[in-house]
């Protein structure tokens, strides 16, 4: 695993539970309508050796290993294939019981992410719910575009009008990521902080790095000619949108945004709060004036990671809405001193604000110095001086990484020029190594060193 993945995975909260066997040796030719009326076909019918089940990528068309990818037991590209096993697990098992969870309250809240839930109505022959995020959980459900995918002359815009989840649109991808790596209205694709306080991981997204993670699949001659060239910058900057529009909509809505008397305490920065409390004549005061947050001392402050992302793109990339999007912002965090139904406006506006950056990001050109500029905008007097908490500094730290990737792989920077400022880069991974050694001046010095180390290189 490369440098970059095992410093951030820590941050991610990402665990490894034991991979169930799983059966794959179905053939995917065999007929798809042994019952009626269903659209999930399952893991197994994708798993041929003709199709996607082979020991080694060496596929004509397409690598043809994908399966093995996916039900790694080790890797992070295996996350998925044991998203349902993690539950089985001791962190599961302990979350379950300290939630007073039934079997049914365990499906209807957890499964949603950690499986492909569809309705057993929908569930075909082959379908196992074991079987954790499977191909339908990204890909959409498969019996309107199985059969097509693999035909001589099918083509990819043929696929999607049959049901395939176009996941080579920026947009598309980013929401169906979003669905369980923030959450949604959807059955089972909600983390509450009662979720948190028993055991749950933070939750945190970043869609260039996560793809990467999940990539099954090479982007040669033959997938760009079906797909166009995919472009790293505008993958992260729309997934900073999308994350942005869908805390807002989710915070807007009663059902989720509040609980009892009190806010949702999920959308909010768990580490502002979750300091060490001492009442000796000497404190530690870990309270940081934020210039992005106009919110009292003392207030919980909403997660800004990617509100603060998002900004230093609409300065770099949409400069003609980044005004927009920052009073909308500020006006949000405002809104918190006020009310619910204040929050709740704000929120909506803000969340405008963030589809049409998201528009306008996926609709751009990503050639020059895009990454460049943004990158400059993320360590500058203007942005750095927000990184006062654990969780946006580590979505900063991110994504200079992503975006030097990026640098990279357009040819804009050489394998050996990045690699000789990767010292600059581990600085600040180190500096977000977990949420209890974390220290807001630290990491901003190594920030600024990474971001003017990258920047030497244009």
């Amino acid at each position: 695993m490369s440098r970059r993945a095992v410093r951030v995975l820590p941050a991610l909260g990402i665990g490894a539970g034991i991979l169930a066997a799983i059966s794959i040796g179905l053939s995917g030719s065999e007929p798809l309508q042994a019952q009626s009326g269903y659209t999930f076909t399952g893991v197994a019918s994708c798993a041929g050796s003709t199709c996607h089940g082979r020991s080694e990528g060496n596929g004509a068309i397409v690598r043809q290993d994908e399966i093995a990818t996916w039900q790694s037991p080790s890797a992070v590209s295996g996350a998925h294939s044991r998203a349902f096993d993690v539950l089985q697990g001791r962190r599961g098992r302990q979350i379950v019981a300290s939630l007073g969870y039934s079997g049914q309250d365990e499906a209807e809240n957890c499964y949603g992410c950690h499986a492909t839930f569809a309705p057993v109505s929908q569930r075909g022959p082959k379908f196992q719910l074991d079987d954790g995020v499977g191909c339908e959980s990204c890909h959409g459900a498969s019996i309107g575009w199985l059969e097509s995918h693999y035909e001589i002359q099918g083509t990819h815009a043929n696929n999607v009008a049959n049901g395939l989840t176009p996941l080579d649109q920026p947009q598309a991808r980013a929401r169906v990521c979003l669905d369980c790596h923030y959450g949604s209205t959807e059955r089972g694709q909600f983390v509450t902080h009662a979720m948190m306080a028993a055991g749950h991981p933070r939750i945190t997204f970043e869609l260039d790095l996560f793809s990467a993670f999940q990539q099954h699949h090479d982007v040669d001659e033959d997938y760009v000619q079906r797909k166009g060239r995919p472009d790293s910058v505008r993958l992260w900057a729309v997934g900073q949108a999308e994350a942005v529009a869908r805390a807002t909509d989710l915070f807007a809505r009663p059902a989720y945004g509040t609980e009892g008397i009190f806010p949702q305490l999920y959308f909010y920065d768990c580490h502002s709060c979750h300091r060490p409390i001492t009442d000796g004549e000497e404190r530690r005061l870990t309270f940081e004036t934020n210039p992005g947050r106009p919110i009292t001392f003392g207030q919980p402050p909403f997660n800004d990671e990617n509100i603060i992302m998002l900004n230093a793109v609409a300065d770099a990339l949409a400069p003609g809405r980044a005004d927009g999007f920052r009073n909308s912002a500020r006006a949000f965090h405002s809104s918190m001193n006020q009310g619910r139904a204040e929050a709740q406006q704000a929120a909506i506006a803000l969340r405008q604000e963030a589809l049409a950056l998201s528009q306008a990001l996926s609709s751009r050109s990503y050639g020059g110095n895009a990454a460049f500029t943004v990158v400059e905008r993320i360590g500058s007097n203007a942005t750095a001086p927000r990184f006062t908490d654990y969780a946006g500094s580590v979505q900063a730290v991110m994504a200079v990484d992503t975006l030097l990737n990026a640098m990279v792989s357009d040819g804009r920077v050489t394998v050996g020029a990045a690699a000789g400022i990767r010292a600059s880069i581990n600085r600040a991974y180190d500096a977000v190594t977990s949420p209890e050694s974390y220290r807001p001046v630290a990491f901003r010095t190594a920030l600024r060193e990474a971001t003017s180390a990258i920047g030497r290189l244009q």
